[in-house]
């Protein structure tokens, strides 16, 4: 979850791309993965890594289509593209198993035992997250940040705006790509709801939860969101009413997330004690 959604502020915060349907990358890397290993009979190893090509690869075939559009028009279109490929895993039946998907994606034998594979998720999550940060910090980043605030002066500045942008969706995809993945194998079989709206919109609320600032937000906002979904499941049959409502609750309360929320109190207490003199 973490992985996903720091995929998805990487073009929605530095790209300032709005984007309704990344699930469609999080679920070409499932669908991916469960493919390379029941229908060619790779392993485990070569699926992690060719499925986020292949979830990279859409991306940047959506991303040519997407980069064009701008505003509303980008988020419909984004959203669009998404349901047409929730629509082909849920008939094409012969291929992905249609609404039943496909099953019995596990882990080899090694990587089965104790928490062997759970490190390597982690591993590779945080490789993952590593690496969205350098990308952030590298001038390829501070491009993606000029084109959002302003593409004309970025252009003038000598930045092939769309180019860039373009790029974005391609490492977004890559990393979401990797994320359904090791979603595929956690899980042993994926379906068609990996690539439907209610993924996206789990993607949106863990950024808008955790905060745009850094990328440290999304990581906050999937844990916040993930332990709320998981207490408030197991307290009542009506936890997605439940759910919304804490949602609701916390976004009026903390506008630029948990993350922001916490910056920014550290700025002030930070300030208070510089004009009283206090040192830490």
């Amino acid at each position: 979850a973490a992985l996903f959604a720091a995929s998805l502020h990487f073009i929605l915060g530095p790209g300032g791309l709005h984007s309704f349907g990344h699930a469609a990358y999080f679920g070409l890397g499932a669908y991916g993965a469960a493919l390379l290993v029941r229908w060619l009979g790779l392993s485990m190893g070569a699926a992690l890594l060719l499925a986020p090509l292949l979830a990279a690869a859409g991306a940047l075939l959506y991303g040519w289509l997407c980069v064009r559009l701008s505003g509303v028009y980008l988020s419909m279109l984004t959203l669009a593209l998404a349901q047409i490929t929730w629509a082909i895993a849920f008939q094409w039946d012969g291929l992905t198993g249609g609404s039943n998907g496909i099953t019995g994606i596990w882990p080899p034998a090694w990587a089965s035992q104790g928490a062997a594979f759970y490190w390597l998720a982690l591993a590779l999550c945080g490789a993952g997250l590593y690496l969205l940060r350098r990308m952030l910090g590298a001038p390829f980043g501070w491009a993606l940040r000029g084109a959002r605030d302003s593409a004309l002066r970025a252009e003038a500045l000598g930045v092939d705006v769309r180019r860039v942008q373009w790029a974005a969706f391609g490492v977004a995809g890559l990393f979401a790509g990797l994320a359904g993945a090791l979603f595929a194998f956690s899980k042993g079989s994926v379906a068609p709801d990996v690539l439907g709206v209610t993924k996206s919109v789990d993607g949106l609320v863990m950024v808008l939860l955790g905060g745009m600032q850094q990328l440290a937000g999304p990581l906050v906002g999937a844990v916040a969101f993930t332990g709320l979904h998981d207490s408030v499941a197991r307290s009542s049959e009506y936890w997605r009413a439940l759910l919304g409502g804490v949602m609701l609750l916390l976004v009026l309360l903390f506008p630029q997330g948990i993350s922001g929320f916490a910056k920014t109190w550290q700025a002030r207490a930070a300030s208070k004690r510089k004009a009283t003199g206090v040192t830490p």
